[in-house]
């Protein structure tokens, strides 16, 4: 994705966009128990979507974030192909408009 960088944040790997410290979170990896975890930024409408057709796969993070759209991924319950619709979705909620407009060829 453009000007998207892995990172870390509270000991786990995460993925930003954007530079410097306007640079914000769109995903990021942990462990739970045995489990595999990701969490991507949508939005609320998003979340429910991904929700409705994955169930048990995508579950809102707790409290005002996950309200906010912030939406939990046991990756070992999705495939390949919606975790990255997933993932696109994150990075175009978080990413600046004008590199959404360049992804997009609109710029």
């Amino acid at each position: 994705m453009p000007g998207a960088f892995e990172s870390e944040h509270m000991a786990h790997p995460d993925f930003r966009v954007g530079e410097g410290a306007k640079a914000r979170i769109f995903a990021s990896l942990t462990t739970k128990g045995d489990e595999e975890w990701g969490m991507v930024k949508l939005s609320p409408g998003e979340q429910a979507r991904f929700m409705k057709l994955n169930p048990g796969a995508f579950v809102p993070a707790s409290g005002a974030w996950g309200r906010a759209g912030a939406t939990m991924v046991l990756l070992g319950e999705i495939d390949q192909r919606t975790l990255r619709n997933a993932v696109i979705a994150a990075w175009r909620n978080t990413a600046p408009k004008e590199m959404v407009r360049e992804m997009d060829g609109t710029s």
